[in-house]
């Protein structure tokens, strides 16, 4: 177990330090850059504004039942739900659902190219497939999930309130007073330490899994289910061990 453990790691990041290498045309990576920044970014959206609105109406219905007592101001609701998710639900549970539908899209994708061995015909007209197949993904993941994070956040906290209004819970003005009291600047700077960490290993990992893929459609399949298993693994240890070192 701890040979295999190393085996992947080693394998890992040879892949990572054979991506930096001067591209053969520019031209070229920029349009696969831009590609994936559509694949990744916009053709997430959709899940993401979904989540993100029925995750903050969720959050405000789930705080106002705990929060009985007439002595805790109405307020306290919104501060509540604007701090779960800012520092949790928007980062992490965004993220853990894009493992899946990206992190599987990636593993599939290069376990195709692999098996079809278009990147074996790639490697030998010369380009470093790995700088032209996985680098894009990677910084397109690095720029737009932390964007998706930042939209998700924003709809979440703005679900929240117009699940609370809609409820007779809270009202406007009280929402309002409760996103402003005790604001820390340093919650948002947390969640984007987190978007990008988990960034990087929803596309890393996966690209590895479905590059090195050997065999058929079967394998292909097993490469993404393990990749999805395997970022959602990291994620929530990247999770914990980020909330235990900057807070």
């Amino acid at each position: 177990m701890e040979f295999k453990f190393f085996y992947h790691f080693g394998k890992y990041v040879l892949m990572l330090k054979g991506m930096f290498t001067k591209p053969e045309n520019m031209r070229m990576y920029w349009k696969e850059f831009m590609q994936q920044c559509n694949d990744i970014g916009v053709g997430s959206t959709g899940i993401v504004f979904i989540i993100s609105l029925f995750m903050g109406g969720v959050t405000t219905l789930q705080t106002a039942y705990q929060l009985v007592s007439p002595i805790i101001p109405k307020a306290t609701i919104a501060q509540v739900v604007r701090d779960t998710i800012i520092l949790e639900f928007a980062p992490t549970l965004t993220c853990v659902i894009l493992a899946g539908v990206v992190g599987s899209k990636i593993a599939s994708e290069l376990g195709n190219m692999r098996v079809s061995e278009q990147i074996d015909a790639q490697e030998i007209m010369g380009i470093n497939t790995k700088g032209y197949l996985l680098m894009p993904k990677i910084l397109a993941a690095l720029i737009t999930i932390p964007c998706l994070v930042m939209i998700a956040g924003f709809l979440g906290i703005w679900g929240g309130k117009a699940a609370g209004v809609m409820a007779g819970i809270i009202s406007n003005e009280e929402y309002t007073q409760g996103l402003r009291q005790e604001f820390k600047a340093y919650n948002v700077f947390f969640a984007l330490s987190k978007s990008f960490t988990f960034a990087f290993i929803i596309s890393s990992v996966p690209a590895y899994y479905g590059y090195n893929v050997q065999g058929g459609a079967l394998e292909i399949g097993k490469a993404g289910t393990t990749a999805v298993v395997v970022s959602c693994v990291l994620i929530l240890f990247a999770d914990y061990a980020l909330t235990a070192i900057l807070l």
